[in-house]
């Protein structure tokens, strides 16, 4: 059990890819890690979400908004997965505002101690925060590369073929 007590945020919202969630919710707990599926639950006790290609039901009980910085500091890691989600968690009822959960990945970033993982088109999330994108060092396949490349990263392509 590798990570055994070691606390994960995954992130969610509609068109998840099922496959990828699904993994997290069932290899994290296997090796021992303390599961923890956040979203924006705009004053409800849980929302169900779909995902992209079956349409699959996911429940999300826990929301990232009110969680403040000593619970935050809890996590190990936080992820923001593939897919769709990042771009449904962009939203913001004021387009002169950071999204809510923009300003929660800023509060990670800002936690050295927090491993952030942002898969394919989670770089969405960060796109108006560009400080968060311009890590010393990232590591991405093609489809983020050029993203990646305009933060300024120091890059290093995996998957790409060279």
């Amino acid at each position: 059990m590798k990570l055994q007590g070691k606390k994960i945020g995954i992130l969610i919202e509609s068109d998840y890819y099922e496959k990828e969630i699904f993994y997290y919710e069932h290899r994290f707990p296997e090796e021992g890690a303390d599961l923890h599926f956040l979203t924006r639950l705009w004053g409800q006790s849980s929302l169900t979400f779909t995902g992209h290609e079956n349409k699959a039901p996911f429940e999300c009980h826990e929301s990232f908004e009110n969680m403040d910085d000593a619970a935050l500091a809890n996590f190990s890691a936080i992820i923001v997965p593939s897919a769709i989600v990042a771009d449904r968690l962009r939203y913001t009822e004021d387009i002169n505002q950071l999204p809510p959960a923009t300003r929660f990945m800023q509060r990670a970033f800002a936690n050295k101690k927090i491993l952030k993982g942002i898969i394919c088109h989670g770089m969405w999330l960060v796109a108006s925060a560009p400080e968060l994108g311009a890590r010393p060092q990232s590591r991405c396949t093609q489809q983020p590369y050029r993203r990646c490349a305009q933060y300024g990263s120091d890059l290093h392509r995996s998957g790409c073929g060279d």
